[in-house]
């Protein structure tokens, strides 16, 4: 917390000049907002207080655009992550031509895909610096300890469920196994801060929140939470082989934490999942090209796309009694909006983000910026690989993802103020 506050000391030190005029002034100001409205907005990320979060995304336009018009900020679009954005948006714009829910299509265009962009770019030119970029760091370490403490708290001390239950079974936007994506994407961070931390206060806090985020992730008993978690920690074990210490540790918590033994050998690794899957298959054989349109509530809508066609089609032992209206599967929630090609540039998205992480390990030398892009690596690996069993292109879930991409892109920033040559190569 120390360290925070040292931060943000030394930020607005370093922007309000002394010598500045009252006009120059007040737009330094309006560029100190952009960080702290959109810091605030990731801490709230979790949090059930949405209304709050839109007034703090759309605040943050609104100066955006204000400061663009009287151009008084250094605002960009260039990232490696620009031209693959670019080549997604003009398919799914295309895909308009053809999908089966215009009305839901161009809404979803706006509000699960722009949105989440321009969140990005903001993050990306506002947390721009090293500082920063550790500023945004704890912003999500203190924004998950203090849901996840929260989470525990309201639904086994409040509302009086048993331990035995499912973390998160009342909850709405971060209902049980979607908080996972989350959780667990934030535990590299915490490792990362923990290594580096200089005072007791704050080794104790980063311990204390890996701790109380892994119990609650655990709590869950989410099989894709578990996967992720060790995704994570064993990437982790690339920069710190001491990981491996937190590996046996969240193994033990897993032994001990009531439900889990018993979901995973009831059920093991397979569920109705796999017959999602293959309704999903059905779906694409007849929309393989473009999809049903980038709307996300054409799945599920009778009126447009027949489920129970498609469930029809496949043999008994995988059709689905009560028919799921998701796909649960990132790919192939992809890949049954926007068709193959969609999910093929898609993946140019994600393929851009790892050659990103791969520069940074591969041109510099600075053991802390490496260690920043194993903790990154980290990071998405475990988010995507619980995507493989949730839908999470939407809501809280997404901004956590672009958050992630933000920050591996203010990474490849910095070493490319470095060493512009050989990551432009």
């Amino acid at each position: 917390m120390k360290k925070l506050k040292t931060l943000i000391r030394d930020y607005l030190e370093d922007a309000l000049s002394p010598d500045a005029s009252k006009p120059e002034r007040f737009f330094i100001l309006l560029n100190l907002l952009l960080p702290v409205f959109m810091g605030l907005y990731v801490f709230l990320n979790p949090m059930p207080l949405s209304s709050i979060s839109e007034i703090l995304f759309y605040s943050s336009v609104v100066v955006l655009l204000f400061l663009i018009f009287f151009k008084k900020t250094e605002f960009t679009l260039r990232t490696p992550l620009t031209l693959p954005y670019a080549l997604f948006l003009i398919w799914v714009i295309i895909g308009l031509f053809f999908t089966l829910d215009f009305k839901n299509s161009i809404h979803d265009i706006r509000a699960h895909l722009l949105a989440y962009w321009i969140i990005f770019y903001l993050l990306v030119n506002y947390f721009n610096s090293k500082k920063k970029l550790e500023a945004l760091s704890w912003v999500i370490i203190l924004s998950v300890t203090f849901f996840s403490i929260g989470a525990i708290i309201i639904y086994y001390f409040i509302e009086g469920f048993s331990f035995n239950e499912r973390l998160g079974g009342t909850f709405k936007e971060m209902y049980t196994g979607w908080m996972c994506l989350i959780t667990v994407s934030a535990i590299p961070l915490m490792l990362n801060e923990l290594y580096r931390a200089n005072t007791l206060y704050s080794r104790l806090l980063l311990t204390f929140g890996f701790l109380i985020t892994t119990i609650a992730t655990l709590l869950n008993q989410s099989r894709a939470a578990l996967i992720g978690i060790m995704v994570a920690l064993l990437i982790m074990c690339m920069d710190n082989k001491k990981n491996i210490i937190l590996v046996v540790i969240t193994i033990f918590f897993m032994v001990l934490i009531p439900g889990i033994r018993e979901r995973v050998s009831n059920k093991g690794l397979d569920d109705i999942r796999s017959n999602i899957n293959r309704l999903s298959i059905e779906i694409i054989k007849d929309y393989h090209l473009t999809g049903v349109g980038f709307g996300m509530q054409i799945y599920g809508n009778p009126d447009v796309l027949n489920l129970e066609k498609y469930n029809q089609r496949l043999p008994k032992q995988y059709q689905q009694h009560v028919i799921r209206t998701a796909p649960h599967n990132i790919i192939l929630d992809i890949a049954v909006r926007t068709g193959i090609i969609g999910l093929l540039l898609f993946s140019y998205i994600l393929i851009c983000a790892l050659f990103m992480i791969w520069q940074v390990w591969k041109q510099t030398k600075n053991e802390d910026l490496r260690s920043w892009a194993i903790c990154l690596l980290a990071c998405l690996a475990s988010f995507m690989t619980q995507s493989l069993f949730n839908d999470t292109t939407y809501n809280s879930r997404a901004v956590a993802f672009y958050t992630i991409l933000a920050m591996i892109t203010i990474l490849w920033n910095l070493v490319r103020e470095n060493q512009p040559a050989s990551l432009n190569n």
